[in-house]
């Protein structure tokens, strides 16, 4: 089969080139048919020399499907396989070995593709195909040769007309001589990944007869001399250069030089070219299909290409265009074939999209693209595939639809809006569309019943309405749709009965997702489904209390998800043979009770199993070594989990990325052999019985990003190897026993952590520095434990608080991206429980926009930090049940962010600072038992509160009574130069006489020392004792005395010898503080320590 339907990597230029393809195959192997047959008839045998090669040849091959058995039975060698001879001579003209699987685009089925991989000819290719005199036709394409070299010896074949390696494995350089096969017309070299590389294409210059020329994936680098070689090949009418590494950029005075006199099909795609390419390429009006996608092109669509009145086929997919799509890209009447997918277009769609009479192929999806749909598009009536998908489309496509109807052709096969901003009804005409086979909208806001002439597209395969909102039941019409192989209707608000007998006519339904609807499915006892479904999700329908006894018909099953339907039934026996092919299993959120002894027959080769909600028990099963995703929560599994985890020895297991066991009635210690489950995401065990610590193995789990141990009855001190999991985005270890400090080393080590929960513990100690460095931290919750101390100025540090980060929305969105299934079930979007607003709250979808701060119920003093108004995208901020003192932060006010706020049972004291009349979201406040005084500052949040939010103070204004005029209470609005404005100058007058004091201080004490030589000895003595200090007295007396002050250097030597075990006696003795500005003459031992304190890297 011809190969040319591989050699583009865009979907419009595949789709033209593989008709020529098919055309191309139709001939010549008709060709070679009819060779034979006359061969056959005229009783020409094969010669004997050529015979021997050709055994010869097979001999070095390997044949894993016995593909080429003639070879080995017939004696004949022109009625063998692959063999083609000349009817008339009986010579062996071509050989054709080409994968008969060879279609590398789509296998529709797992069969297909197997099947594909089973028919790759491995081993080597042999010179004994130079015996072959008259051998024209070569193709080994879509083989596996597993790296090897091409073949130097095929450079001497001279009568090659046609050669194609593409697809089959080879690699390393390839060989100059080829261009000794003067004689060639088509080449394909290309896609092979192993590697296959040239340093220069000077010998490709004497192939003069050369019209395709195919290279696409070797790496052309180095070939700086490609465009000039390639663009004098003068019969040159096919040229793929697709993903060559091609790096020369044209300059605008050697564009003369460029001659691509026969030139039609030029495909440069995947690859890094310059701007200056588009000026040359421009210039090639007799181009008949242009592939550019994937070039890295950026700026506005330029107007050139409307001088390319040849041009059928333009592809500019996948770049970084951004602008809206140009009024001259309109004018190009005779296009075919258009895509634009994958860039950042904006605007609408222009009603002269009329004008693009001749398109066959429209592809606009994956831009920015917005607005309604010009009904105009319906007049395109040759157009046969229109994708608007992942755009901001919205209105209504009813008229488009009913344009479309209206052409006499009813051209139309493939019409996809998924993801857009859709709505409005789907009309009647709808069913006149005959030639429709994918019809996708889903991900829109589609509503109304599904029409009943849907059921008359008779050509229909693929129909996708899913995440709509149609409505009512299914039309009866719906299952005359004969042809259907993928039914994905799920997500919407569909009800009603649905029979074994509205199945009878979907014999060909390989793909069945109808969850999400209130649906009944009422089957007879032996009812034997029409179908071999290969997906089936009928999530929410109606299916118990037992489990569907037809499920066993189905053979072929890989996703199994049928959550939600009200099955209480113990799982029988029967569904293990199931469950040992299923990829994917979603038993979740039914009644399912009973023990589960083991999971090791479950499907291969990377299965995901889902069995939370339900009513399980028992010990924990045993799972297998090729796991990906388990989630066994909300169950009432009891026991230990060792046996899961550590019960297979040393043997790891290497696929399991998600372990799900929370909420359970699990006990015992967390086993401490995670080193066998090194590939590990996400680890939930909260609302257990769980004792002890946590493992020290689990540092071994670096590309561990979610750890949830809440509520169990954890305890001990965190284990230093967890910082080796710098991949953490999550920790929640709240409502456990966990003591000691919070480790600063969680600063420098976890700096992509945006959820640090360890609320309700016992840890104590002061706030480290060094957790000042977790700029991605969006929820921090130390609440109820016995912290002390200052809250650090440097929680400014905080940016994601203080910012808005939407990729974090991604970071906590875990998608299974093994398998290419539309699938959500098989995605976990991560959690987290917060005290919010008085209550708890699970955050899950909106999780990665959360931003909060607990640090309540401790002992922290001191002032709350200005710095802390910094953090203007906090929405949540508690601070309550502490012994902060002095004011409110005055710029509170600048946090236009916060929903909730609590100070309460604090020593707080002033006024409410009037800016806290810009909390425009504010709907929780609590500044209660507090030293507050002064008038509650006006406006509609704080007016809202109930009395409850500022008792236990000195205010007065609603919600609270009127301030009375003769109360000495200090009023909030202040002269300038007191109160809030005061404050500045206060605390300036406040340090500035702390600095004072500590002035005197130093020099009243240290003074003396450093004028008199004998307090200064007897101070020494006292402090380190007399040894040391003899020590080194006698050894600065040893030191002589020399010309220019080199005794001084010297003893200066000395000094640094002794300043370690002074600074450990100082510290003793008189503590850190005084040694911060000793060091300064004895060493710089403390560096490190300031460094992590103010995030600097060591």
């Amino acid at each position: 089969m011809g190969s040319t339907s591989m050699t583009t990597s865009a979907p419009i230029a595949f789709f033209v080139c593989s008709v020529i393809s098919v055309a191309t195959f139709h001939i010549c192997f008709c060709n070679g048919i009819s060779s034979s047959l006359n061969h056959t008839h005229n009783n020409i045998t094969c010669f004997e020399s050529e015979r021997e090669a050709l055994v010869k040849f097979k001999q070095d091959l390997i044949d894993p499907s016995n593909w080429l058995s003639s070879w080995d039975t017939v004696d004949d060698c022109c009625r063998w396989v692959g063999v083609v001879c000349d009817s008339l001579t009986g010579h062996v003209h071509e050989i054709r070995l080409q994968n008969p699987y060879n279609d590398q685009s789509y296998f529709e089925k797992e069969a297909e593709y197997q099947a594909y991989l089973r028919y790759k000819l491995r081993g080597k290719v042999n010179p004994s195909l130079l015996n072959l005199k008259h051998l024209q036709y070569l193709d080994l394409s879509n083989n596996n040769f597993e790296g090897a070299p091409i073949p130097t010896f095929i450079g001497s074949i001279a009568t090659l007309r046609y050669l194609n390696l593409s697809w089959a494995g080879f690699g390393g350089t390839i060989p100059p001589q080829l261009g000794n096969i003067t004689t060639i017309r088509y080449l394909d070299l290309g896609y092979n990944f192993g590697g296959v590389r040239v340093g220069n294409l000077q010998w490709l210059a004497g192939l003069v007869l050369l019209q395709h020329l195919d290279m696409s994936c070797v790496d052309l680098s180095k070939a700086l001399d490609w465009l000039w070689v390639t663009s004098n090949l003068p019969s040159l009418v096919e040229l793929h250069l697709s993903n060559c590494q091609l790096k020369y950029v044209v300059s605008p005075s050697s564009t003369n030089k460029i001659n691509f006199t026969s030139l039609d099909i030029l495909d440069l795609s995947i690859n890094d070219l310059g701007p200056s390419t588009l000026g040359w390429v421009l210039s090639l009006n007799n181009l008949v299909s242009l592939d550019l996608s994937f070039c890295r092109f950026f700026g506005p669509v330029t107007c050139g290409f409307q001088n390319m009145t040849s041009l059928r086929v333009l592809d500019l997919a996948y770049n970084s265009f951004n602008s809206t799509i140009p009024n001259c890209l309109y004018s190009l009447s005779h296009l075919e074939s258009l895509s634009l997918e994958g860039n950042y277009l904006q605007g609408v769609i222009s009603i002269a999209v009329e004008n693009l009479t001749s398109l066959v192929s429209l592809d606009l999806k994956s831009n920015q693209l917005q607005g309604n749909m010009p009904t105009s598009l319906g007049k395109l009536c040759k157009l046969k595939t229109i994708d608007l998908s992942y755009n901001e489309f919205s209105g209504e496509v009813a008229d488009v639809l009913i344009g479309f109807s209206r052409c006499k052709s009813h051209m139309i096969e493939v019409f996809s809006l998924h993801r857009n901003h859709l709505l409005g009804q789907l009309p009647d005409e709808l069913g006149q569309l005959k030639n429709l086979y994918l019809f996708d909208i889903s991900e829109n806001s589609f509503s109304g019943p599904i029409p009943v002439s849907i059921g008359r597209l008779s050509s229909l395969k693929w129909l996708c309405l899913s995440y709509n909102k149609f409505n009512g039941t299914i039309p009866e019409s719906f299952w005359q749709l004969a042809k259907l192989e993928s039914l994905v209707v799920n997500d919407n608000a569909l009800e009603g009965v649905v029979s074994d007998v509205n199945f009878a006519n979907l014999t060909t339904l390989r793909r069945l997702h109808a969850g999400g609807n209130s649906i009944t499915l009422k089957a007879s006892e032996n009812w034997v489904p029409p179908f071999q479904v290969e997906e089936l999700n009928l999530d929410s329908w109606l299916l118990g209390p037992q489990f569907p006894l037809w499920l066993p018909s189905q053979r072929k099953l890989t996703l199994l998800s049928i959550a939600n339907t009200r099955i209480s039934d113990s799982i029988p026996t029967w569904i293990w043979p199931i469950f040992s092919k299923l990829l994917y299993a979603n038993l979740s959120r039914n009644q399912i009770c009973g023990e589960i002894p083991s999971l090791l027959n479950v499907g291969d080769p990377y299965p995901l199993i889902d069995l939370s909600f339900n009513r399980l028990n028992g010990s924990l099963p045993l799972i297998p070594s090729n796991l990906v995703w388990l989630d066994l929560s909300n169950n009432s599994f009891s026991g230990s989990i060792y046996h899961v985890l550590c019960g297979k020895g040393e043997e790891p297991n290497k696929s399991l990325s998600f372990l799900n066991l929370g909420n359970n009635l699990l006990s015992g210690n967390i086993p401490d052999c995670w080193k066998h489950w090194p590939k590990l995401r996400v680890i939930i065990l909260e609302n257990n019985n769980l004792v002890g610590g946590i493992p020290s193995s689990m540092g071994q789990l670096q590309v561990l990003q979610s750890l949830h141990l809440r509520h169990n009855n954890l305890s001990g001190e965190l284990p230093q190897t967890l910082q080796n999991c710098s991949s953490l985005l999550i920790i929640d270890l709240s409502e456990n026993r966990f003591t000691g400090s919070i480790p600063p080393w969680m600063g420098n080590a976890l700096l992509q952590l945006v959820v640090l929960n360890l609320r309700s513990n016992n840890f104590w100690g002061n706030l480290a520095y060094e957790l000042c460095c977790l700029s991605s931290l969006q929820i921090l919750d130390i609440a109820s434990n016995n912290i002390s101390g200052h809250v650090p100025r440097c929680f400014a540090n905080f940016s994601a608080m203080a910012e808005i980060n939407g990729n974090l929305v991604d970071k906590l969105y875990y998608k299974n991206d093994r398998y290419f299934i539309d699938y959500r079930a098989s995605n976990f979007r991560d959690n987290a429980f917060l005290v919010t607003k008085g209550r708890d709250v699970e955050y899950s979808t909106t999780l990665g926009l959360v931003k909060s701060m607990d640090l309540s119920e401790n002992k922290l003093s001191g002032e709350i930090p200005e710095e802390l108004t910094k953090l203007v995208r906090l929405w949540s901020l508690n601070l309550s049940g502490n012994h902060l003192t002095r004011r409110i932060p005055r710029n509170i006010g600048d946090m236009r962010q916060l929903e909730s706020v609590d100070f309460s049972r604090n020593q707080l004291s002033g006024s409410i600072p009037s800016s806290m009349s810009s909390l425009t979201f504010l709907s929780h406040l609590n500044l209660s038992y507090n030293n507050l005084t002064g008038t509650i500052p006006s406006s509609t949040q704080l007016q809202s509160m109930t009395e409850s939010s500022f008792l236990g103070n000195k205010l007065c204004g609603p919600p609270l009574p009127s301030c009375k005029p003769n109360k000495t209470i200090a009023p909030n609005v202040v002269p300038r130069g007191s109160e809030e404005e005061g404050d500045g100058f206060s605390e300036v007058l406040f340090f500035a006489s702390i600095a004072l004091g500590f002035a005197v201080g130093f020099w009243v004490v240290l003074g003396p020392l450093l004028f008199k030589r004998s307090w200064r000895i007897a101070y020494f003595k006292r402090l380190l004792g007399v040894s040391l200090i003899r020590n080194v007295m006698y050894r600065r007396d040893r030191v002589p005395k020399r010309p220019g002050g080199k005794r001084r250097q010297e003893f200066r030597h000395l000094k640094s010898e002794l300043a370690m075990p002074l600074i450990g006696n100082l510290k003793s003795e008189i503590g850190i503080g005084l040694i911060g500005n000793l060091k300064l003459g004895l060493g710089t031992p403390l560096i490190g320590h300031l460094k992590s304190r103010f995030c600097i890297p060591t």
